[in-house]
């Protein structure tokens, strides 16, 4: 009887979803795995630009974590005036999603300024994620 609750209990396990992995500059975090949320490009509709405006990280910069209010490992840390695409906004404003380019990418290559067929999470090749509210300047 054991070993059937043994056998029974080990896929169970093995469905755990692992944290992501931290930012080069950020320190491995433990505990509970870090929540992940992906960033919705097209959310305006078919007829507008996948993300709604350039926007520029205010002076001082700031971190980008990995879903909104989860602030236990950085992502990536952006410089002031760094541009960054503002593709949606929790309901309060408190966070941001956005689209960045890495260093030595060309910006057009993030694929956000066009329209979308239909809302979906935001593939890349640019790098994603999320930045608290008053840590940009809009439409910069």
């Amino acid at each position: 009887m054991l070993c059937a609750l043994a056998l029974i209990a080990l896929p169970v396990a093995g469905c755990s979803k692992p944290a992501p992995p931290p930012a080069d500059n950020a320190p491995a975090v433990a505990g509970d795995p870090i929540a992940s949320r992906p960033v919705m490009v097209g959310t305006e509709g078919p007829s507008l630009p996948a993300c709604s405006s350039v926007s520029r990280v205010k002076d001082g910069g700031t971190d980008v974590y990995w879903a909104p209010g989860e602030t236990r490992a950085v992502k990536a840390k952006l410089a002031g005036g760094a541009p960054v695409s503002l593709c949606e906004a929790t309901d309060d404003d408190a966070w941001f999603g956005v689209v960045f380019i890495a260093p030595g990418t060309d910006k057009d290559m993030c694929g956000v300024g066009k329209p979308v067929p239909a809302a979906r999470e935001y593939q890349g090749p640019c790098r994603w994620g999320w930045i608290r509210g008053g840590t940009v300047r809009l439409g910069a």
